[in-house]
C-alpha cells in the first residue's frame, strides 16, 4: 500500500477528522484516560484523548503521569489492544430457539451489526502488526471466521506513529515500529517543536476522501523531516530486544532447558499475558440452555493455554504443570507460530512484561535460552574444526 498524500495538520484541526469519521457513521475507538490508565474506549472529541499524560512502565509496573506539554499521544501502549474490538471477548455465535418440532437456529455470529464499524484511532505500529497477524489468523486460512471478517473488513484504520520508547516496548528490535508502513487509512506523526502539529500521511483512496474535509495543507520537507527525526529517535531509545532470527531452530531445540523451571517457579499462571496480548486467540466455546429449556445459546469466550483447563480431555490436562505451560506459550509465539503462520506471534509491544504481576519478562527469558544456543553452537563448531584438522 502506497502512501498518497502527506499533509499538514494543526493540533486542533484533529478533532475536525474525529467529528468526519463520525460523520460517516463510524463509531470512533481511541485512546482515553479511566481511572489509573490509558484504555480503548468509544471517544467522541479529540477533549477526550489523553492530552497532556503520559506512562511509566516496567516489569510489574505501570504508572500515568502529567507531561509538561499538551502532547496528544505522549505514552505508549497501554492495558487493551484492538482485538478487542476485532476478536471481541465474549460473541454469541447461535440462538436456537423453540418448542417442541417448532425450531429456529439463529447465525448471530455472520449478522451485520451496524455498532460495529469502528474507526480505530491511535493504532501504534506494534498494534498494526498485531492485526496483519490476526488477519492471517481469522482470514487466510482454509477456516475463515466470519464475524471477525466482517467487522475487520469495515474498519477504517488511523494508525499513530511512536516519537517516545515506552519502558517495556521492543518493537524496533522485531521489525514492528515506532512507524507504521503498511495496513493504514492514516498515519499521523505528532511535532511538538515551538509549534504543535501533525503530520498525516494517506494510505487509501477512503483516507484520502476523509481528509478532504479537515482543514489541512501539504506537508513541507522540514515539517515531515522534524517528524522522521523523532520516530527514528524512539526507535533507537528502546531498552529492550528480541532477536527474532532463528527463534524457531533455537526454542526447539531446547525444550528441556532448565529456564522453563526457573520461570515456572515465578509464574502465577494468571493469563494476564495472554489476554492483554494483542496477538494471542486462544478461545472456548460454551453451550446453554435457559431454565425453560425453549432457548439454548452458544458463545465463544477469550481462554488462555495458561489455564488447568484449557488443555483438558479425557483422562485429565494435557499440561498440568506452570512449566509445560508457559513453555508452550512462549513456543507457540516464537517458533510453532512460525510454522503455522509465516512470522512469529510476538510485536513487541511489552505488554506481557508491563502486566505480569511478578514482572516475568519474555525478552529475558528468550535471551537466556538463546546465549545457550549460540554457546552450544560455538562449542560444536570448535570440536568439528577440531576433529577436521585432526
Amino acid at each position: 500500500m502506497s502512501t498518497l498524500m502527506t499533509y499538514r495538520i494543526e493540533h486542533d484541526a484533529l478533532n475536525e477528522l474525529i467529528q468526519e469519521l463520525r460523520k460517516e457513521k463510524y463509531n470512533v475507538i481511541g485512546p482515553t484516560p479511566r481511572g489509573e490508565a490509558i484504555v480503548l474506549d468509544e471517544i467522541t472529541s479529540a477533549l477526550e484523548l489523553p492530552i497532556g499524560k503520559t506512562d511509566e512502565q516496567s516489569p510489574a509496573q505501570y504508572h500515568l503521569k502529567d507531561r509538561t506539554d499538551k502532547a496528544y499521544f505522549g505514552f505508549s501502549a497501554g492495558p487493551h489492544s484492538w482485538k478487542k474490538y476485532l476478536f471481541p471477548p465474549i460473541l454469541r455465535l447461535v440462538t436456537a430457539s423453540g418448542n417442541g418440532s417448532d425450531l429456529q437456529i439463529s447465525d448471530d455470529a455472520s449478522k451485520p451489526n451496524e455498532e460495529e464499524k469502528y474507526a480505530l484511532f491511535g493504532v501504534r505500529a506494534c498494534d498494526l502488526s498485531a492485526i496483519h497477524i490476526q488477519d492471517q489468523v481469522f482470514g487466510d486460512g482454509t477456516y475463515k471466521d466470519p464475524a471477525y471478517l466482517r467487522v475487520r473488513n469495515q474498519a477504517f484504520i488511523v494508525a499513530v506513529n511512536c516519537t517516545r520508547a515506552g519502558g517495556t516496548c521492543f518493537c524496533s528490535s522485531v521489525r514492528t515500529g515506532p512507524r507504521a508502513r503498511v495496513g493504514f487509512d492514516l498515519a499521523l506523526s505528532e511535532v511538538i517543536d515551538n509549534e504543535h502539529y501533525f503530520i498525516v500521511e494517506v494510505g487509501t483512496e477512503r483516507g484520502e476522501k476523509v481528509m478532504s474535509s479537515v482543514s489541512r495543507r501539504p506537508a513541507g520537507d522540514t515539517e515531515m523531516e522534524k517528524a522522521d527525526r523523532l520516530i527514528r529517535a524512539a526507535a533507537q531509545l528502546t531498552g529492550r530486544s528480541l532477536e527474532p532470527d532463528n527463534t524457531r531452530e533455537i526454542l526447539y531445540q531446547n525444550t528441556e532447558h532448565p529456564r522453563w523451571d526457573v520461570v515456572a517457579a515465578r509464574c502465577l499462571s494468571c493469563a494476564n499475558c495472554t489476554m492483554v496480548c494483542p496477538t494471542c486467540f486462544c478461545a472456548t466455546v460454551e453451550d446453554t440452555t435457559d431454565l425453560t429449556g425453549t432457548e439454548a445459546q452458544r458463545t465463544r469466550k477469550w481462554d488462555s493455554c495458561f489455564t488447568m483447563d484449557f488443555s483438558y480431555i479425557h483422562g485429565g490436562s494435557v499440561r498440568p504443570s506452570a512449566r509445560g505451560r508457559y513453555r508452550h506459550w512462549l513456543t507457540h509465539k516464537l517458533a510453532s507460530w512460525v510454522d503455522q503462520f509465516g512470522t512469529i506471534g510476538c510485536v513487541g509491544c511489552g505488554r506481557c512484561i508491563t502486566w505480569c504481576p511478578v514482572g516475568i519478562d519474555i525478552t529475558e527469558e528468550f535471551r537466556v535460552i538463546r546465549e545457550t544456543y549460540l554457546m552450544t553452537s560455538r562449542v560444536s563448531s570448535t570440536k568439528e574444526a577440531t576433529h577436521g584438522n585432526s
